[in-house]
């Protein structure tokens, strides 16, 4: 990779460990290294651009919008701050309010704060799942329900509960009277492509009713038609009362959103929440392109068509146990002996962007817009990665 200016040494924090690979263009499902190189993207930025690098409509509404006003606090309305807010409560089914800010993990802060605010004191504590992933904030580290990530950084904010995924009894057990809400992904993503059942989220819309509990979902990776819905949960056939967006709604544009049923929102008053910066107007034009796309295009439905075909085609492959996931969301299991991580950095040496969202698992999560010949070409180019490790050699692409 280039240093650039010249610098001996990698001058980004090692959060991420030193990147591999230096990317300068991109355009649709592809991407270009500082040495010219191609690449065929099947991750999409970790599920954020799914329309695509460069989507000419989200780069025309920047330019437009950088050239007209960039920020003027929260203190005051935009256009297109407006316009997204009211897409958003329509594509949740309405009755419903928004709150912007930059990221996902901001907007599962913005949840958390909600959810303390509406329980009140003494009734503070979020229950949710284990392998579940909510961001990396001191207080959604501890909603995460990943205790090895925990460690380094204890003591954590308290109030935070974990229980077994996918299984109500588990939860139903936590369940006390200091209890304020459940958070749930519809599929965890970074825990390994794990969908729920529509069973687990209808028993848990029924406790939260009973008990009297809020039901917050966070769709950051699995909102705006990557599963082939709008959001995950109506997958499931229920109505949360708080869900959290973030990713794709700015197609790589920095923003993302808590909405919560009026009610519930009310709970907030002036002063009780903020940041500068969160539906500012150039993200807030970028969203608004691109949820304009995503509805001329039917994101959902083309999800759920290439996500189909691409199971099926991944499943023919030799040394992929399995395929789970929804949509164009995938984790392909890799059979007993196969390191996903080792395939993932001989993906990128060929030229194909996949994470090993696992040690035994790859993750797909290509741009929603990936045509037919794109999505018959990954898979053409997964066999070849995975035919020296299962022992097979793949048929010609056709």
């Amino acid at each position: 990779m280039h240093a650039p200016g010249g610098l001996a040494r990698c001058p980004i924090m090692p959060t991420y460990g030193p990147p591999q690979v230096q990317f300068v263009r991109g355009a649709g499902t592809r991407l270009w290294d500082a040495d010219g190189r191609e690449y065929l993207d099947l991750l999409s930025g970790l599920a954020v651009t799914s329309l695509g690098h460069s989507h000419p409509a989200v780069a025309e509404a920047l330019h437009a919008q950088a050239q007209t006003l960039l920020h003027v606090s929260n203190l005051f309305g935009t256009e297109p701050g407006w316009d997204v807010a009211v897409t958003l409560d329509r594509l949740l089914g309405g009755g419903g309010q928004v709150f912007f800010c930059n990221s996902g993990a901001e907007a599962n802060e913005a949840a958390l704060k909600l959810a303390r605010k509406w329980g009140g004191r003494g009734r503070h504590v979020v229950v949710s799942a284990l392998g579940s992933f909510h961001g990396r904030t001191l207080a959604t580290l501890h909603a995460t329900g990943q205790p090895a990530k925990h460690e380094a950084f204890q003591p954590l904010p308290e109030g935070f509960r974990h229980v077994a995924w996918d299984d109500l009894e588990a939860l139903e057990a936590a369940i006390d009277p200091t209890v304020a809400a459940i958070l749930l992904e519809p599929v965890q993503g970074e825990g390994g492509v794990n969908p729920a059942t529509a069973e687990y989220f209808q028993g848990v819309r029924r406790l939260c009713d009973e008990r009297g509990l809020l039901f917050m979902v966070d769709e950051v990776q699995t909102g705006l038609g990557r599963t082939g819905e709008w959001f995950g949960h109506q997958h499931f056939g229920v109505v949360p009362d708080v869900v959290t967006m973030a990713k794709a709604l700015g197609n790589g544009v920095p923003i993302g959103a808590c909405w919560a049923k009026a009610d519930v929102a009310a709970t907030f008053e002036p002063g009780d929440h903020a940041t500068t910066y969160g539906g500012q107007p150039l993200a807030a034009a970028a969203a608004k392109a691109v949820l304009a796309v995503m509805e001329a295009e039917d994101v959902p439905a083309r999800a759920t068509k290439a996500g189909a075909a691409l199971s099926a085609a991944l499943e023919a492959i030799p040394g992929v146990a399995a395929v789970r996931g929804l949509g164009l969301l995938l984790a392909a299991q890799l059979d007993d002996g196969i390191d996903a991580r080792v395939v993932a950095a001989e993906a990128l040496q060929a030229g194909l962007v996949v994470n090993a969202v696992t040690p035994s698992a790859l993750r797909l999560a290509p741009s929603l817009l990936i045509s037919d010949a794109e999505v018959a070409e990954a898979a053409h180019r997964i066999a070849q990665l995975l035919a020296g490790h299962a022992g097979t050699v793949p048929e010609d692409q056709p």
